[in-house]
């Protein structure tokens, strides 16, 4: 399917007003929008319009969403160290960083700092732990989401099931060191270490950029209604 296509049958199901979700839950949503507009789990894995990765939204979610995982030559303090001297026990008593970073220091003394051109996990001492230049995660953010088509709905429970009225697509393109920094300070993307001690190694699940997904418009440079 091509945009212009994309756009005549996505017209077509705004104009039906709220219809019925095709799956109960979480991702109803998602799977009700690609097979209203054709796109079925059938012959089609991941949907792509155009180069575009096309992603529903119910209005007012504030529901948050992995926007690409990234540690290649970051770590400052080897990855083991750090989990030994900054790590905290889990209910099943294994060591780990698994911290969601903000500005404000967490408990270990650990907090996310930001700069024009990078952002780092520091410690209250500071120490660095790791760092992250925004130049290159403006690079990664483009190559693991280059567009993204943003269709919003509206919601009602009519009898325990979930209607959509989808009434707004969007195409997002492009970001940018600038975006990024300034959405780091504003904490609408998050940064999730997922590392624990694996005795003679340090397990690292992947470092997590997340945001929320009413927020993800913001991450763009370019937007138009489609």
């Amino acid at each position: 399917m091509d945009l212009s296509e994309f756009k005549i049958k996505f017209n077509e199901l705004k104009s039906k007003g709220f219809v019925p979700s095709t799956r109960k839950g979480p991702t109803g949503i998602g799977h009700s929008l690609e097979t209203y507009l054709g796109l079925t789990e059938n012959n089609i894995s991941i949907p792509d319009i155009e180069g575009a990765e096309l992603k529903a939204h119910r209005s007012g979610s504030n529901n948050m969403v992995t926007l690409f995982t990234f540690n290649k030559k970051v770590w400052k303090m080897p990855p083991l160290e750090a989990i030994r001297k900054y790590g905290s026990f889990d209910k099943n008593g294994r060591l780990g960083l698994y911290y969601t970073m903000s500005l404000k220091p967490n408990s270990a003394g650990l907090f996310l700092n930001v700069s024009d051109n990078d952002i780092s996990v520091r410690h209250i001492s500071g120490e660095v732990i790791a760092e992250w230049n925004l130049e290159i995660l403006a690079k990664h953010f483009i190559k693991k989401i280059p567009a993204l088509i943003f269709v919003s709905a509206f919601v009602e429970e009519r009898d325990g099931w979930e209607y959509f009225h989808f009434y707004r697509a969007q195409f997002m393109s492009g970001t940018s060191p600038n975006i990024l920094a300034y959405q780091f300070k504003c904490e609408n993307i998050l940064v999730d270490l997922r590392l624990h001690d694996k005795i003679t190694m340090a397990r690292n699940h992947g470092t997590g950029f997340r945001t929320y997904e009413n927020k993800l418009p913001l991450l763009f440079n370019e937007i138009k209604d489609i």
